[in-house]
């Protein structure tokens, strides 16, 4: 296939050429243990401090606050997971939103079968929550709120300040999942008032395989992985230099490259023509979005169809069902929105990075409204005149 557009840069983004360059000289001439003690490993040991310092600063942490992981995903659940057992003699009441990320959502899951109680924060029709009445949710036995920063089905920023705020006046622990905000929109953890925060490597251009999670200064959290004790003590086995070299490298680049302004006015573009097609609906807050996430729905087609179509075209793109996994199910997240079971069927998320073009644009411009009647035309529920 000639021409790629890939739009699908929330699952995974192409590592960036700062990243590249700073890790391949640790996969090539500096293989260090950096818990040696011999030069080779004193050099990785420098290199993970000096990726560690960066990655603080651009976080408006302390290096001693950040710990690496293997993903995301396993940052996530070292933080709720910690936190729970922590806390366990003073409560075991959890407050998160309807949206969050399977990595949260399936966490608390776990917690619920071990006598935790979850309350899952409902969401308007733009998948923003309700101040008001997270603070009516909170009980004396609440230990921990976890919210994400910004959804990565529909790219709704979340108020995370305010609510790092009502978390801090009640004295809770509070997590947020920033894995599709770090790198996108300024970050401190400072001013969004938070305890926890976790984050991905290959969400804004470093290697796959690398998490970082922040851990205000104070907070102890019990480890999850025990062995020689890295980290600190806190996350045993010995550290991912490269790619966490790439993750501090590209998290530079992207931090110098905010706004994403002209990510920005791509996405703009895009969800100005694609909602001209009847009955397309745009996902998520209009105002209150990440940079680079254009999401809508199609009435009277399914998500996955038009993933197939436009894979045939060369464009990468995903849905909002889960049909590629496995289930038949829609998109909790769609669902949380108001949404109906058949409409949500019908999503589709184009997913942007500084890498795309005004060609791109125009190439999925070209391309999709065609794809949407081609579909519909087969559809046994279109009524055009309905």
């Amino acid at each position: 296939m000639d021409k790629i557009v890939y739009l699908d840069n929330a699952a995974t983004k192409k590592m960036s050429k700062a990243a590249l360059d700073a890790m391949t000289p640790f996969l090539t001439n500096e293989y260090g243990n950096p818990s040696s003690i011999y030069s080779v490993g004193r050099n990785a040991k420098k290199a993970l401090e000096s990726a560690r310092e960066s990655i603080a600063n651009a976080l408006n942490a302390l290096p001693e606050e950040i710990f690496f992981t293997g993903s995301g995903t396993e940052s996530d659940n070292w933080a709720i997971l910690s936190s729970a057992y922590a806390k366990k003699n003073i409560g075991k009441h959890i407050i998160t939103t309807a949206i969050e990320h399977p990595a949260i959502l399936n966490t608390l899951k776990h917690l619920e079968k071990s006598g935790y109680e979850v309350t899952y924060l409902g969401v308007d029709e733009y998948g923003q929550i309700s101040l008001d009445e997270l603070r009516s949710l909170i009980r004396d036995d609440t230990i921990l709120i976890t919210a994400m920063t910004a959804n990565n089905e529909i790219g709704t920023i979340l108020p995370i300040a305010k609510i790092g705020e009502i978390a801090r006046e009640r004295g809770i622990i509070f997590h947020t999942d920033a894995v599709q905000a770090v790198g996108h929109i300024p970050i401190s953890v400072k001013e969004m008032n938070v305890d926890l925060l976790s984050f991905s490597g290959h969400k804004l251009g470093g290697a796959r395989g690398v998490g970082v999670l922040f851990a205000k200064k104070g907070l102890r959290l019990p480890p999850m992985i025990h062995g020689g004790g890295q980290e600190r003590g806190g996350r045993s086995g010995t550290e991912n230099v490269a790619g966490i070299v790439s993750v501090a490298a590209a998290l530079e680049d992207m931090l110098r490259r905010l706004p994403l302004t002209n990510v920005s006015e791509k996405r703009d573009r895009l969800i100005k023509e694609l909602l001209k097609i009847p009955r397309s609906k745009l996902t998520g807050d209009p105002i209150k979005r990440l940079p680079g996430i254009a999401s809508f729905t199609f009435e009277a087609v399914e998500g996955e169809s038009i993933l197939l179509l436009l894979d045939s075209l060369g464009i990468c793109a995903s849905s909002g069902s889960a049909c590629s996994s496995g289930s038949l199910d829609p998109s909790h997240v769609l669902l949380a929105l108001g949404l109906s079971h058949e409409t949500a069927h019908g999503s589709l998320r184009l997913s942007l990075s500084e890498d795309n073009t005004d060609d791109d644009i125009n190439y999925v411009l070209e391309k999709l409204p065609g794809i949407i009647s081609r579909l519909r035309e087969m559809s046994p529920v279109w009524n055009p005149n309905s």
